[in-house]
């Protein structure tokens, strides 16, 4: 069977060229297959929460999330009111620590010339120490409610084993406060960066959710690579009849095509698609940090310029932090603890589909389930296998116009990789440096 791998850690990258043309452009990825899905089959319904969460240790809530949403509604069980408030405050937890982690650690070293974070340190001490204290408060999140800030345990099926009291929350929203202004100046500080031109060119896929920035939920929401073509939308139950996957040869993990086209999720799809339902104040930083103002493709289908551009992605996961951090507060200031602290979802036989905006990008399960709730057959697509062919293109892209000035050499070549695919923040970018590079040189006959 196709080995299913969902990867955080090293890759390879194999370019052939011919005549100064990259002719092959293949991000090898070869850890170890993990077969998530295999090991989901025959456990009891409520075992998914706590099984997927070991998929990333990232981004634990994204699996937890979409786990639940899937089994849920398997079960037509419905989760709303303050549980699902305190589920949505979750997940602005990990998008604060998670975003913030990339932004500082792992993606602003590109841009002001270190190798990595210690060497940034010493020159931008104040700027890793503000990344520092916003991961802190995504931490702070994620440990109240969730019990601990990886792999939380407080999280079921329903909502959550013990749901927090108003008083257990004054403190986070102290952090958070103060979060916000180091948030501010996370926005300011990456508008300055220097971005070189590029231009991603694959459809963009995120969730669309009725009058508010998708997170935790919504519909899948296409907005095509070629801008003359309108956007559109599926139920999350059509996904895999949209997002289809294959196995490669170079890879271990699979590649996915959306309706047979590239397609890139992520958080310039997620802009691209909901920018406009993100509160005054995001809007307000990311006009400051010259992003432009977002297309309404979730609204009356007018586009307006998309922001298409990988290396800007820093600066929209920026807005990102400000929007979860500001939207952490409003839940955390409008809440009524629930009655219980989650609904019973009762097992029935049946398939679910769930699907969540990942820090990386648009995270989707599906489930099937018997008469006993014994999961019988399990799916999972991750961002970083969605966004593997845009990738590939991006390097293709960019050798080619290194080539165009030069021949360049492999260790040339390897940071300005490197950096291509930071951008896109995949899983494997947790390796500072990660990547080797093998060239094959063809001559023209």
């Amino acid at each position: 069977m196709p080995a299913l791998t969902r990867v955080e850690g090293e890759a390879a990258l194999r370019l052939r060229i011919h005549d100064g043309a990259v002719t092959e452009a293949h991000l090898r990825i070869y850890e170890a297959p993990r077969f998530f899905e295999a090991l989901l089959r025959g456990r009891a319904h409520g075992e998914a929460v706590d099984i997927t969460s070991r998929v990333c240790g990232i981004c634990p809530v994204a699996y937890q999330t979409t786990a639940c949403r899937a089994v849920e509604d398997a079960c037509a069980a419905v989760v709303d009111g303050p549980v699902a408030a305190l589920r949505r405050l979750l997940y602005c937890g990990e998008w604060i620590e998670s975003q913030t982690l990339h932004i500082h650690l792992l993606h602003a070293p590109d841009f002001l010339g270190h190798d990595d974070v210690i060497g940034m340190a010493r020159a931008h001490r104040e700027h890793v120490e503000r990344g520092l204290r916003l991961k802190r408060a995504g931490n702070a999140v994620m440990e109240l409610l969730g019990g601990r800030s990886i792999h939380p345990v407080n999280v079921r099926l329903g909502g959550f084993h013990r749901a927090p009291a108003r008083s257990e929350l004054r403190p986070l929203a102290e952090l958070l406060r103060t979060a916000l202004d180091d948030a501010w100046d996370t926005v300011r500080w990456v508008a300055g960066f220097d971005f070189p031109d590029a231009r991603c060119d694959a459809d963009l896929l995120a969730l669309a959710a009725p009058g508010t920035y998708a997170i935790e939920s919504g519909e899948p929401t296409v907005i095509p690579a070629d801008r003359g073509l309108p956007p559109y939308r599926f139920p999350v139950r059509d996904f895999c009849d949209h997002v289809t996957e294959e196995q490669v040869p170079h890879s271990t993990a699979l590649h996915s095509r959306l309706d047979g086209r590239r397609h890139l999720t992520g958080s310039l799809a997620r802009y691209a698609v909901s920018g406009h339902l993100l509160s005054p104040l995001a809007l307000q930083a990311a006009r400051e940090a010259g992003l432009s103002d977002p297309p309404l493709a979730a609204g009356d289908g007018t586009l307006g310029e998309v922001c298409a551009n990988p290396y800007r992605s820093i600066v929209v996961r920026a807005v990102e932090v400000l929007y979860a951090v500001e939207e952490a507060l409003r839940i955390i200031d409008t809440y009524e603890p629930p009655a219980r602290p989650a609904v019973e979802v009762p097992p029935r036989a049946g398939t679910g589909h769930g699907a969540t905006e990942a820090p990386r990008g648009l995270l989707y399960h599906r489930y099937t389930l018997d008469g006993e709730g014994r999961i019988t057959d399990a799916r999972l697509v991750p961002p970083t296998a969605q966004n593997q062919g845009a990738i590939e293109e991006d390097l293709r892209v960019l050798v080619e116009t290194a080539l165009a000035g030069g021949t360049p050499s492999e260790a040339d070549l390897a940071p300005l990789c490197e950096r291509a695919i930071r951008n896109h923040d995949p899983c494997i970018s947790c390796s500072a440096h990660f990547l080797d590079v093998d060239i094959e040189q063809v001559a023209g006959t």
